[in-house]
C-alpha cells in the first residue's frame, strides 16, 4: 500500500485535504474541552498525542472519503459499474465515439478476449446483459494495460476528485458540528473557521455531478485509445 502512488495521490491527499474539519473538532472539542483524562494526555505528551489521533483520523478518513465517493456519489451519478462512461461509450446505441472507432473498439475487444459483444438487436431486448459483457471486457482491458503510465495517471486524477468530494461531505458535516459548538460557546474563532470550511468544501459537493462526469468521460477515452494502441 505505501508504495503504491495511486494511494499516495488518489487516496492519501484527498483524506489530507478534507480532514482539516475533522481534526479541529477532535484536537479541540472533545478531546480538550471535555475528557479531562484526554486532557492530562495532552498536557503531559502533546505532541505524540496530537500526531496520534490526527494520523488515526487521517487514516479513517481514507476508508470513509472512499466509501462514500464510492456509494453515494459515484452510484448517483452512474448507477453502477454497469454504466459507467467506460461501459456506456461503447453500446451500440452510443454516440460518444465515431461509429468505425466504436466499432475498431469493439472488434478489437471481441479478438483480444474472445468475448462476443451483443448486436444493436440484442443490445435493445436485453441491454443489462450487453453491459455486462462490456464491464467484463473492460475489466480485462484493464489487466492488459496494467502499468501503462497514462492510464495510471488519469486514473489518479479520477480516483483524486472523486474522493475529494466523498470527503467534502464528511468535512460539510464536521464544520457545521464546529460552528454550532462555537456559536453555542461564544468562540468567534471557531464559528470564523467554520464558515470558511463550510463555503471551501461545499464547491466540490455542489460541482460533484460535473467533475465526475468529465473526469469519468476523460478515464473512458483515454482508456480506449490506450487499448487501440496495444499490438
Amino acid at each position: 500500500m505505501f508504495k503504491n502512488i495511486y494511494f499516495y495521490r488518489a487516496r492519501l491527499f484527498p483524506a489530507v485535504i478534507t480532514s482539516i474539519p475533522m481534526l479541529i473538532f477532535f484536537n479541540k472539542i472533545p478531546a480538550v474541552e471535555y475528557n479531562d483524562a484526554l486532557k492530562n494526555i495532552y498536557d503531559i505528551l502533546p505532541i505524540v498525542a496530537h500526531l496520534g489521533l490526527s494520523t488515526a483520523v487521517i487514516f479513517l478518513c481514507i476508508q470513509i472519503n472512499r466509501l462514500i465517493a464510492k456509494e453515494v456519489f459515484q452510484r448517483m451519478y452512474f448507477k453502477e459499474e454497469l454504466f459507467m462512461p467506460t461501459t456506456t461509450h461503447i453500446m451500440v446505441k452510443s454516440v460518444f465515439y465515431a461509429e468505425t472507432i466504436k466499432n475498431k473498439i469493439r472488434s478489437k475487444i471481441e479478438a483480444a478476449f474472445s468475448v462476443t459483444l451483443l448486436t444493436a438487436r440484442e443490445e435493445q431486448q436485453n441491454e443489462t446483459n450487453a453491459r455486462k459483457l462490456i464491464a467484463t471486457a473492460v475489466s480485462q482491458i484493464r489487466i492488459a494495460l496494467k502499468g501503462n503510465t497514462m492510464l495510471l495517471q488519469h486514473n489518479i486524477e479520477y480516483g483524486f476528485w472523486r474522493n475529494l468530494i466523498g470527503g467534502s461531505l464528511v468535512a460539510v458535516i464536521f464544520s457545521a458540528a464546529i460552528f454550532f459548538y462555537g456559536y453555542h460557546y461564544g468562540q468567534q474563532d471557531l464559528k470564523a473557521i467554520s464558515i470558511i470550511c463550510l463555503i471551501i468544501y461545499a464547491i466540490p459537493i455542489f460541482l460533484s455531478k460535473l467533475i465526475i462526469n468529465y473526469y469519468g468521460k476523460y478515464y473512458s477515452k483515454i482508456l480506449y485509445e490506450q487499448f487501440l494502441s496495444l499490438p
